[in-house]
This record gives C-alpha cells, structure tokens and sequence, in this order.
C-alpha cells in the first residue's frame, strides 16, 4: 500500500491560488529588447541629402533597421562559421550570420524645389526582422 500512495503522491499538484497566480502574472516584469537586437529606428533627414539627386529641403522621417540577428542563427549559420573557419570554405562573400533587414518598406512623398510633388517608393522601412 505504501508503494501506491508514494506514486499517487507524485502526481499530487500542489493546490494554487487563483488570485495569487493572476497577481504574479500581472506583476511580472517584461524584459526590455537589448539596443542590440534587431529594431526600426527614425532619422529626420532632407530630402537633398538622401543622397537619391532630388533638389528639396523638406524633411522626412528615414526609417532603417539597426541591430544583431545572433539570437537568431540556426544550425545552417553555425555550421557555415565552422566551415569558414576551419578553412573549408573561402569566406570572401559569405555570410554566417542572418542579417537585420527590412522586411516591408514605406512610400514618401514630398515637394521638390520646382513645386512637384514627388513620390519615392520603398524608400523607409517600414519593419525590420532577421533575414537569411
């Protein structure tokens, strides 16, 4: 008999409080992103100095993505360093590392110097992830 209780013991839950695990729930602290990972940031910029030839000095809002993608590798990332490392593969051109990308871009429009409004397409990120 003692043998069944040990078992039946070792299913037992411990009892819990409903209010109690809401509380810790709700109480826990969310991790903040480290400023390495991949994130969108924001850039006012003139439109002359995008570097893209047009003659404006409106301003808009440049978003890219800034940051790592380590936490992101996968086995092929891993194994393509070894490789590159150990010499069996030249690594002139090869990344092994998944890279922080845009992943959707944004269209901006604005006014040139000859009053016309013009319209870049896929000029801002619009979100940012971990490509390759």
């Amino acid at each position: 008999m003692q043998e069944e209780e040990l078992q039946h013991s070792r299913w037992r839950r411990s009892s819990r409080d409903p209010a109690t695990s809401r509380s810790t729930r709700r109480n826990r602290k969310k991790i903040p992103k480290s400023s390495r990972d991949c994130h969108l940031e924001r850039k006012e910029m003139r439109v002359r100095d995008l570097g893209l030839g047009y003659d404006s000095d409106e301003t808009v809002i440049f978003k890219y993505c800034v940051g790592t993608c380590h936490s992101s590798r996968k086995n092929y990332d891993l194994v393509l360093k070894a490789l590159i490392d150990n010499g069996s593969i030249s690594g002139k051109k090869i990344s092994s590392n998944p890279c922080c990308r845009p992943t959707r871009y944004e269209t901006v429009t604005f006014m040139d110097s000859q009053t016309t409004w013009q319209m870049i397409k896929w000029l801002s990120a619009a979100n940012c992830s971990c490509v390759g």
